[in-house]
């Protein structure tokens, strides 16, 4: 009787949380892959697949018990969850953030710059006349922050955020954790 409840209970557990594990690494290493961090997606790629094999071992070790299986596909779509809430945790990147304003965008551009934010500010012309557009590239860390600081001084502004796979020029990139933003210095 224990050998059932062992196989029928602890052995899926045990599949369902490596699965997890596996899934969630497989995430996060496809993502990296996207992102360019192509240097740790081998490292990552490599503990995913060895995690994969014991579990796919124990499932082959106990074909006959289906609730294996039901751990086998539960850690599948629950590591596909964790993966990615972790990737979102993690902010990997950059991003493009496209303001478009129909109104004085003057005191949205000082606040963003005071900030340390890198702004690239353009005229345009739109369906209904002028427009002011602000182009914004930044860590995906900050972007919660720069989208508060444009809803709270330009609440109807017009705004895209992209993906940016590369960011070259280092005079124009955010700067890292251990560089300093600094103040905001109109020329």
């Amino acid at each position: 009787m224990e050998t059932n409840w062992f196989d029928f209970i602890v052995v899926p557990l045990l599949i369902l949380m490596a699965r997890v594990v596996d899934v969630s690494l497989d995430t996060i290493r496809v993502i990296m892959i996207a992102k360019g961090y192509r240097s740790k997606a081998p490292i990552i790629g490599f503990f995913q697949v060895l995690i994969w094999i014991i579990t796919i071992t124990r499932i082959m070790a106990n074909l006959e018990n289906w609730t294996a299986y039901i751990g086998y596909a539960g850690g599948f779509a629950i590591g596909t969850y964790v993966g990615m809430k972790l990737e979102e945790k993690l902010a990997l990147g950059y991003e493009l953030i496209r303001v478009i304003t129909s109104t004085d965008a003057t005191r949205l551009i000082a606040e963003l710059g005071e900030k340390g934010y890198h702004i690239t500010f353009v005229d345009g012309e739109g369906r209904d006349g002028k427009v002011g557009i602000l182009f914004i590239v930044e860590r995906r860390k900050v972007i919660r922050d720069v989208i508060e600081i444009i809803k709270k001084l330009n609440p109807k502004a017009f705004y895209t955020i992209e993906d940016v796979r590369f960011v070259g020029g280092h005079n124009y990139l955010p700067p890292t954790k251990r560089q300093k933003r600094t103040r905001f210095r109109p020329r």
